[in-house]
């Protein structure tokens, strides 16, 4: 077992999760959450996460974490991926774990080490404005084969470095390019539209093997999603299952869990969308936990740890083929409209067997709602609880279109 934890970002749950365990942890965080953790007994280290660069300094953060013992690093948000990789290379004396940390920071990066290592993906490349935009848009045109008076092909760009949707602009026509890209977008990633059923899977990795595999079935990203997946994608998780293992060899990762995003389409083609190694958004490891019944936050966190041994990852993580006999699923909500007062919560949803509960909070006053920037900001989740997962994503869609605040 490790001799402490140095968990990079701050997460309530996951520190209630240690706590429970009785394992040993510090906080990494930034400074403004020091008088809490004082407050609360929290070990903590205050520390300017700022975006990793050739200036940032893991040495000197090296010896602020010594008196805590430290010697394994978790990277909790996306923001902190590279530190904790900068940190586990110096623990494990291995260099090359700080450069896969990049690979999951840089999503050019991420995707030629896919395409080298034999995965499919689509085609991708760096644009710097506009018109490196309309140029890539122009080539994947013409290797589509198009003709005169058809549709474009849809192009997505993609910030390096963000998490999720952040920044994430689907463009599906030469004036979508003009109108929807600003300058603050560049540089960026531009890569071609995957067709199929997107879904992401949740790897708990240890020695280089998957010892978990939990698939997330997104009934639409951003906004919908449960757990475990429904029947038809439960049929290819033999096939899902020999893909992730591909792609935790090609990364050479060895410890932590790693949430990669799929499309299937239903000629069985497996394209391989992004992936991090962080904790997942969308509350998947809260659905995850109360799925197979184990505390997911603890065993990301432990399974980062090289001298966890066979007993203890067999404690802490649900058997390999274990298969809920409930469904947990949630919908996260956004207002429909730009100014709200009040929350109203549907007759027909307390009424609903499948219904679990909701955090969803009142507005105070008169609110005004700012644009979203990706999928962050959502106003809270609905959340359901039943056998049958097609019930379950009728209620997923449903609800995604009803309006709770008025």
């Amino acid at each position: 077992m490790a001799k402490c934890f140095a968990l990079m970002g701050w997460s309530l749950p996951v520190i209630e999760s240690m706590q429970k365990l009785n394992k040993p942890y510090v906080v990494v965080s930034f400074p403004d959450f020091e008088d809490y953790a004082k407050e609360n007994n929290i070990p903590f280290v205050p520390y300017q996460l700022d975006e990793w660069s050739d200036t940032s300094n893991s040495l000197d953060l090296l010896e602020k974490l010594k008196p805590y013992d430290v010697d394994v690093a978790v990277p909790l948000f996306e923001e902190t991926v590279e530190w904790a990789g900068a940190l586990n290379s110096i623990f494990r004396e291995d260099p090359r774990v700080l450069n896969r940390a990049f690979l999951f920071r840089n999503k050019a990066m991420m995707k030629r080490k896919a395409l080298i290592g034999g995965l499919r993906v689509g085609l991708f490349e760096e644009v710097y404005n506009k018109e490196g935009v309309k140029d890539f848009m122009k080539r994947l045109n013409q290797a589509n084969l198009q003709i005169d008076g058809e549709e474009d092909s849809w192009v997505h760009i993609k910030p390096f470095a963000s998490a999720g949707t952040v920044g994430h602009r689907l463009l599906r026509s030469m004036q979508d390019i003009e109108d929807k890209c600003e300058d603050d977008d560049f540089p960026c990633l531009a890569e071609s539209h995957l067709p199929g059923r997107e879904f992401s899977c949740e790897a708990f990795v240890h020695k280089g093997k998957i010892r978990f595999l939990n698939i997330t079935e997104y009934v639409k990203l951003g906004y919908s999603n449960f757990i475990p997946e429904g029947n038809y994608l439960h049929t290819k998780r033999d096939r899902i299952m020999q893909e992730m293992q591909k792609l935790v060899d090609i990364f050479g990762i060895e410890y932590g869990m790693i949430h990669p995003e799929w499309f299937l389409t239903e000629d069985d083609t497996l394209s391989f969308g992004e992936v991090a190694c962080r904790i997942p958004g969308g509350h998947i490891l809260e659905l995850a936990g109360k799925a197979y019944d184990f505390d997911a936050l603890a065993a990301f966190v432990l399974c980062h740890d090289p001298n966890l041994s066979e007993e203890e990852l067999h404690e802490i993580l649900p058997a390999p083929d274990a298969r809920p006999k409930n469904f947990y699923g949630n919908v996260m909500i956004y207002p429909h409209k730009n100014q709200i007062s009040k929350l109203e919560i549907p007759e027909e949803l307390k009424e609903e067997p499948y219904f679990l509960d909701h955090n969803l909070v009142p507005p105070m006053t008169t609110q005004k709602i700012n644009d979203r920037n990706g999928f962050g900001n959502h106003f809270g989740t609905v959340n359901f609880k039943g056998e049958d997962p097609d019930r379950m994503t009728e209620l997923l869609l449903h609800y995604e279109d009803v309006d709770f605040y008025h």
